[in-house]
């Protein structure tokens, strides 16, 4: 058998948050640094895995004509917009954009795109990364924590069944004062 049949490509998954647990996009202040940060991640990943809500955000905010952005949100709209991205859901009709939709049993269906060949899937959002929690499919966590105080929700992982216990893997500070911590999960 070909090693490259046993390979599995790995799910990352990536998310601002406040120091009180606020994962609202709109109580995170966007600067340029941060943005390059997320265009590498995307840039390295084959595909983006989406919950419904996060791609109509992400649609709405990136998809061409991006008329208003700035001009150093430019890079991240651009690699964004040419991502292969999933969305999961069961009350969207259709997708476009360079989309599919992903239908029926979640664990099946993500294990099936981990099997695909390349570098890895990029996962953000709240609801569909808990699900995903919940089944342990997320083999890389990325908390970009950002020094405010939102005093609202929503927040990570809330009703999360068990305990996934991490191990920091990688850490890198920002001009703004957020860091990014990487973690994988303790099997």
């Amino acid at each position: 058998m070909d090693n490259q049949a046993n390979v599995i490509r790995p799910l990352r998954y990536s998310i601002n948050v406040t120091l009180d647990g606020c994962c609202d996009h709109r109580a995170i202040p966007a600067d340029e640094e941060l943005h390059r940060h997320h265009a590498k991640n995307f840039e390295q990943a084959d595909a983006i895995l989406f919950g419904r809500v996060t791609y109509e955000m992400m649609e709405a905010a990136f998809r061409p004509p991006t008329a208003g952005l700035a001009d150093w949100m430019m890079p991240f709209a651009r690699t964004i917009d040419a991502a292969k991205k999933y969305v999961v859901s069961n009350t969207l009709h259709q997708v476009d954009w360079n989309a599919e939709l992903v239908r029926g049993n979640l664990g099946k269906s993500v294990q099936q795109l981990k099997q695909e060949p390349g570098n890895g899937l990029l996962v953000g959002g709240v609801k569909l990364p808990l699900a995903l929690a919940e089944l342990g499919l997320i083999d890389e966590y990325e908390f970009i924590v950002q020094p405010r105080l939102a005093g609202h929700g929503p927040t990570l992982f809330a009703g999360l069944s068990k305990h996934v216990n991490l191990k920091l893997v990688g850490r890198l500070e920002f001009g703004s004062g957020a860091v990014a911590m990487r973690y994988e999960p303790i099997k």
